[in-house]
């Protein structure tokens, strides 16, 4: 076991900022390398984080052999391109959220880490928290019985990226992020109830995605803001599980309710992690003591800290400390939903399984 895998990151902006913040305080891990098409950015990360190598062209980096991991951190369009590089120079790779812009290079990501033999990890950091990881325990005891129905839902009263003043413009262009809050926040929402449901094979979708709230007009104008602030959907998964989705960067709602997964002997609440059940004829609500619980399956059992974070496990995993989670098969689970969203968007009706595959095409942009 290597006692520190070498990492380049590949994009250095917001989020790659952020993923350097979170490999500063893995002592496992090592950023030796950096990329970005903008210099000064680059330079500034260089001297924020002491990395000295430095390149603005992605596959200058990708050829140095002392290089074990790529991390890519750009926007949603560009994913594919790059980590499919990556896996044909012999690195395995951590990717932003979402897998890419959709599902066909999803797929093609998917398919070239297979055919190389590399690791492919999404960042899916709603998967690493207490209250999912009890939520998950509480499923696998047999708590809920047989699982047939789950919400996932996410809210921001006003929170669209960039004409609400945070971001940057290409976070609401199609071109490079190919979705909004679906792709933004969503994500992290729906993979979760995913992964509490076991991962079923999607059979159908229909779904909708609005842009109705106003917004101060300079910022729209600079950016296009061509991507959904709402987005909805009713999927029907294998095993008879329905599942519905809302999503919401702007509404004119307080966020009072919560993602959910329903079973036939009880049912789960996940903001904060309530369980319900029936219990001597009497309804009964339990508040579930996550810090509780993590803090004793923490300090007793000498693999939790191991999917503590995002981050952490990907390089616990390279180092085969644990066995990686498979979050590349959720987020193409997720990405062939979201799909699913906006081709019953452009059709207005649900669309079948067969037929999703069939619409979804390439949108990588060239890197």
């Amino acid at each position: 076991m290597a006692d520190k895998i070498r990492i380049g990151v590949i994009g250095v902006g917001m989020i790659g900022g952020s993923h350097l913040r979170a490999y500063a305080d893995i002592p496992e891990a090592e950023v030796v390398a950096l990329c970005d098409i903008d210099e000064t950015a680059l330079a500034r990360r260089s001297g924020e984080f002491g990395v000295e190598r430095t390149f603005t062209a992605f596959r200058d980096l990708l050829a140095c052999d002392d290089i074990d991991a790529i991390d890519v951190c750009l926007h949603n369009n560009k994913h594919a391109p790059v980590t499919i590089a990556a896996f044909e120079a012999g690195k395995d790779v951590y990717c932003e959220k979402p897998m890419a812009g959709s599902w066909y290079d999803a797929r093609a990501m998917y398919d070239a880490a297979r055919q190389t033999g590399r690791k492919l990890h999404i960042q899916l950091g709603t998967l690493y928290s207490p209250e999912h990881r009890a939520a998950k325990r509480m499923i696998e005891a047999g708590l809920l019985g047989k699982l047939y129905y789950a919400r996932s839902l996410g809210h921001r009263r006003r929170g669209r990226v960039w004409v609400d003043g945070y971001g940057t413009p290409p976070f609401v262009s199609r071109e490079e992020a190919a979705g909004g809050a679906l792709y933004d926040m969503g994500i992290y929402h729906l993979a979760q109830v995913m992964d509490l449901l076991g991962n079923p094979e999607v059979q159908t979708v229909s779904g909708a995605t609005y842009q109705e709230i106003a917004m101060y007009e300079d910022r729209k104008a600079s950016a296009g803001f061509d991507v959904e602030e709402l987005g909805l959907g009713f999927v029907r998964l294998a095993g008879g599980i329905t599942l519905d989705i809302e999503e919401a960067w702007a509404i004119h709602y307080d966020g009072s309710e919560s993602s959910k997964v329903l079973g036939s002997q009880g049912g789960l609440k996940l903001a904060p992690l309530t369980y319900y059940t029936t219990q001597g004829d009497v309804e009964t609500s339990a508040s579930v003591d996550t810090n509780a619980a993590n803090y004793r399956w923490g300090q007793c059992e000498d693999d939790y800290r191991l999917f503590g974070s995002s981050q952490g496990h990907w390089i616990a995993a390279l180092q085969g400390r644990c066995e990686l989670l498979p979050t590349a098969e959720l987020a193409l689970n997720v990405a062939f939903i979201s799909e699913g969203i906006y081709r019953s968007q452009e059709l207005g009706r649900e669309v079948g399984r067969d037929e999703i595959e069939a619409l979804s095409k390439s949108l990588s942009l060239p890197v």
